[in-house]
């Protein structure tokens, strides 16, 4: 797996389980993912003499996060060693322009958008849509980074300075967000874990609810519906996630519900962290059957709700000490943390929660992720 951060971490222990031998392409050896894996080789992702050093022991290739550069992927791929999702699929995550541009080739519905290279190409979006609108960077931004809100064109003047190109998209008014997420084999198979519902704090997912409460059963089957659409007709294989807005439609007979395409990601995702310990067959274990084609695991949930809180990094930075007050109070609850060094809002970690009520599977998670964050202290 090149990176190692959370997500090479946490496929670790299925990849044991499975047998298999992970080795992880470590930016530092003190990553949460070079910590927990056997081999983990330190180079960095877009160092092209480490990757082709690290691929040419690998029999499969996949990745911790979309930021291997174009020519470290060709050659790569030049070498012969499978890669998972492939480089013409990954290249919709890496690049938000043409995922919007693909996107709007199948048909899936996103919100009304546009590239600008000017002020005066962003003062021509915003006249046509209405202010504010959003702007992103097409690559490299995450938990609201390479986002900003802009109310008026010269907003964005400092973003043009080396002639880059923006995408411009409407501000959707939405009712909430949600997120989607398959799997898909080199051979085709594919699976799909419930619609859930994804909570945001300051552009950052603090909550899922597993599944989506009271989302409408026609509306969750044509959110699946895309997902599955959107990862056979890109060619992905592994986990894809798809993040939504739900948003109200007024039509002649009444207001109904439908949704638009935010982001892909083609990865094990934060939005899937709660089937770990909610699913049959939880994302990392999935990913790894996926991107070796074997046959995917049962993607349905064990219990009738799961709720997974994120950890932001707070006042305390010891974090094993928390166990003892959590584990005691909550012995159904499961902690998950990164490894990561703690940081004033960096996730790093989460907790799991399942059962039949909702409202104290939240209260419970909140707690856990708030004591372990310094935020409470009994």
């Amino acid at each position: 797996m090149i990176g190692s951060g959370q997500l090479a971490r946490m496929s670790v222990g299925p990849a044991v389980e499975l047998g298999l031998s992970l080795s992880v392409l470590a930016t530092d050896p003190d990553d949460g993912g070079a910590l927990a894996a056997a081999h983990a080789p330190v180079g960095h992702h877009a160092d092209l003499d480490r990757v082709l050093e690290f691929a040419r022991h690998c029999d499969v290739i996949t990745f911790d996060h979309e930021h291997v550069p174009d020519e470290v992927l060709r050659a790569v791929e030049d070498l012969g060693v499978p890669m998972h999702p492939r480089p013409t699929a990954l290249q919709f995550a890496q690049d938000k322009l043409a995922m919007r541009r693909r996107l709007g080739e199948l048909a899936i519905p996103c919100p009304r958008w546009a590239s600008a290279r000017t002020v005066d190409d962003v003062r021509e979006f915003g006249a046509s849509v209405g202010w504010p609108i959003i702007a992103k960077t097409p690559r490299g931004g995450y938990d609201g980074k390479g986002v900003r809100l802009v109310s008026q064109p010269e907003d964005l003047a400092d973003w043009f300075a080396d002639g880059a190109e923006i995408l411009l998209e409407e501000k959707v008014t939405f009712r909430r967000e949600l997120a989607a997420l398959v799997a898909r084999s080199p051979s085709g198979q594919a699976a799909a874990w419930p619609v859930v519902e994804t909570v945001q704090t300051d552009g950052i997912c603090t909550e899922v609810l597993a599944p989506a409460p009271g989302l409408d059963p026609g509306l969750a089957a044509a959110v699946t519906e895309a997902a599955l659409k959107i990862a056979g007709e890109l060619d992905v294989t592994g986990v894809l996630a798809v993040e939504l807005f739900e948003i109200g439609v007024d039509g002649p007979a009444g207001a109904t519900t439908s949704f638009v395409v935010n982001e892909l990601a083609m990865r094990p995702h934060n939005s899937g962290h709660w089937s770990m310990d909610g699913a049959v067959t939880g994302q990392f274990e999935q990913h790894l059957r996926a991107v070796l084609d074997l046959p995917l695991g049962d993607p349905r949930p064990r219990d009738r709700w799961t709720v997974m809180a994120n950890v932001l990094g707070g006042d305390i930075t010891e974090l094993y000490s928390t166990y003892r007050h959590l584990l005691a109070r909550d012995p159904a609850l499961k902690v998950h943390l990164y490894g990561k060094a703690v940081r004033p809002g960096r996730k790093i970690g989460h907790v799991n929660v399942g059962g039949d009520d909702l409202d104290d599977l939240r209260e419970r998670a909140r707690h856990a992720a708030d004591f372990i964050q310094g935020v409470i202290d009994e």
